[in-house]
């Protein structure tokens, strides 16, 4: 579906969310889960890179790279943030075939150390992301709550860092569910209350999930924690800016963040003497 910018801006100031945004064809799509696929495959042996990988797949892929900068996805993220943009960070929601993997109602900003809340997730699906398959559901306008508090549950099969869940009851018969086919994208707030099921078909449920901030937020790690400039100019120096990655799967990447991974491990874990993959 073709959006405008300003009817993005609407429907995401009332909902808290906006979907389905078509960003690439389904063959598009189909060759990013391809690439993503192969580095899983060549990295089967080596599990820290293996979880760099799809913790940080714009750091490391030049396709996922691409993705991030693509077109239709900073329009959508202007529409919500500004003029200028940069990717906080990317990571990969992957659910495998007939799994367990569930993921509980929360806010995604809960625990990141960001100061603002000018903050939004581009959520790009790169197979069938159907009810059968565990797609997400948004609670409409919860995004106008404050963060409430959540509690650790750090339950295996949950693939949230922490195992969070929101300590308010949620009014599930409110949920939309949002089902997308490969190639579209939904658009959620940082506050918004959203949850999704476990996988029930025979694929993977692979979607990409980018989060997008505006240059004036500040980060609890420090001014050496690395962002993509994307959309625009940073005027406030808040962030490290680094470049595209220069090669698929560069070790010198790798090295990269890794150490950045680090820092935001130490903000995103803090009080819990526990270390999981960074969502």
């Amino acid at each position: 579906m073709t959006m405008t910018a300003s009817k993005i801006a609407f429907d995401y100031a009332r909902d808290g969310f906006v979907f389905p945004l078509d960003i690439m064809t389904r063959a598009g799509a189909e060759a990013l889960r391809a690439d993503l696929e192969q580095g899983e495959a060549e990295l089967a042996g080596d599990p820290q890179r293996l979880g760099l990988l799809r913790g940080f797949p714009a750091r490391v892929l030049p396709s996922f790279d691409r993705l991030v900068r693509h077109p239709k996805m900073v329009e959508a993220a202007r529409a919500v943030l500004g003029s200028d943009v940069m990717v906080w960070g990317s990571g990969l929601f992957i659910k495998e075939a007939n799994a367990p993997s569930y993921v509980s109602w929360h806010q995604d900003l809960t625990y990141w150390g960001l100061d603002k809340a000018e903050e939004t997730t581009i959520w790009v699906a790169l197979s069938p992301t159907t009810e059968a398959s565990g797609c997400m559901r948004f609670i409409p306008g919860s995004h106008r709550e404050q963060i409430l508090p959540h509690a650790d549950s750090f339950a295996a099969d949950n693939l949230l860092t922490r195992g969070q869940e929101i300590q308010v009851e949620v009014d599930e018969d409110a949920a939309v569910d949002i089902v997308l086919q490969p190639g579209q994208a939904s658009l959620h707030h940082g506050h918004l209350f959203h949850a999704s099921g476990p996988n029930t078909t025979g694929d993977r449920r692979i979607g990409a999930a980018i989060r997008y901030i505006a240059p004036s937020m500040r980060a609890r790690s420090g001014p050496e924690t690395e962002v993509m400039l994307i959309a625009g100019e940073d005027h406030f120096g808040h962030f490290t800016i680094v470049p595209p990655p220069a090669r698929r799967m560069d070790d010198a990447d790798f090295e990269r963040i890794a150490a950045d991974s680090e820092r935001r491990e130490r903000i995103l874990f803090d009080g819990t003497g526990g270390h999981r993959r960074l969502r």
